[in-house]
């Protein structure tokens, strides 16, 4: 009982004297320094006195140090916290293009092939004769086998038929391709109207959205392509992305414009400590 006794007053003589005590330690440099995990049992509280207790912020907040010799406090920060099997937008890119394609106006027939599948290659003319549009080419890299990459594609669409006063239509269609095999498709169809005042031009705006499952990890190329299926007058004048002719006075470039989005989203995981 004496040893003991004796053993606790130096450690209490070593407190007062130094100041400092080491957990796993044996110099420690600062008043409390832990060397090894530390747990916490209830909450933490921070800015206490010998007669008050000390804050213990609010569900959600952090601690946020304020720099030396400044007490850390506790903040709300709008960011969500992401759990393990949760998904976690990691990237996002945007392209843009003008140029769009204006190969398949007056005087281009119709493919006539009405269906596509998954994996279709852009090359092979037996599936359709596709023509990219060059701006919304897009690479980039995945990291975990376990996502989803969105595409979203928006492009404006124009149709002018020969005389203002009859109706004309074209079938075509747009679609996705990841190294050069096709992941989404959208076919649809443009109408003119009698619109004289617009000199029979008639505008349209061509939207195609998907989400893509686990693409398999690396570098991943995207490109957009379309296609004319079929026609009510080939000498219809047609173009994706812009605007006919830069002489009318409807649309331009810019209104037309074609754009892709792609969205990266990757599985939340964590490391065991």
């Amino acid at each position: 009982m004496k040893n003991t006794l004796n053993y606790f007053v130096v450690v209490l003589c070593s407190i007062y004297t130094h100041a400092q005590v080491g957990i796993g330690i044996d110099t420690p440099n600062s008043t409390l320094d832990v060397n090894g995990k530390t747990t916490l049992r209830r909450e933490l509280r921070l800015g206490g006195t010998s007669s008050q207790v000390g804050n213990a912020g609010l569900n959600g907040q952090v601690l946020v140090s304020q720099g030396e010799n400044l007490p850390p406090v506790w903040k709300s920060v709008n960011v969500a916290f992401m759990e393990e099997g949760q998904y976690k937008l990691i990237n996002s890119y945007l392209s843009l293009d003008q140029k769009g394609i204006t190969t398949l106006s007056n005087g281009i027939a119709g493919d006539n092939i009405y269906n596509n599948s998954v994996g279709d290659n852009v090359t092979e003319t037996n599936k359709g004769k596709w023509v990219k549009i060059a701006g919304l080419e897009n690479n980039f890299t995945v990291k975990n086998a376990k996502n989803r990459i969105t595409y979203q594609f928006q492009t404006g669409i124009e149709l002018k038929a020969p005389s203002a006063t009859t109706s004309q239509n074209i079938s075509f269609t747009c679609g996705v391709f990841r190294g050069g095999k096709l992941v989404a498709v959208r076919p649809d169809k443009v109408s003119s109207n009698n619109n004289s005042e617009k000199l029979g031009i008639q505008d349209y705006i061509f939207t195609l959205n998907y989400t893509e499952l686990n693409v398999p990890l690396g570098d991943q190329k995207i490109e957009v392509a379309c296609r004319k299926i079929a026609t009510s007058n080939v000498n219809s004048q047609f173009a994706i992305g812009r605007n006919i002719a830069d002489t009318n006075t409807v649309s331009n470039a810019f209104t037309l414009e074609s754009t892709l989005k792609v969205d990266i989203i990757e599985y939340v995981t964590y490391k065991a400590n």
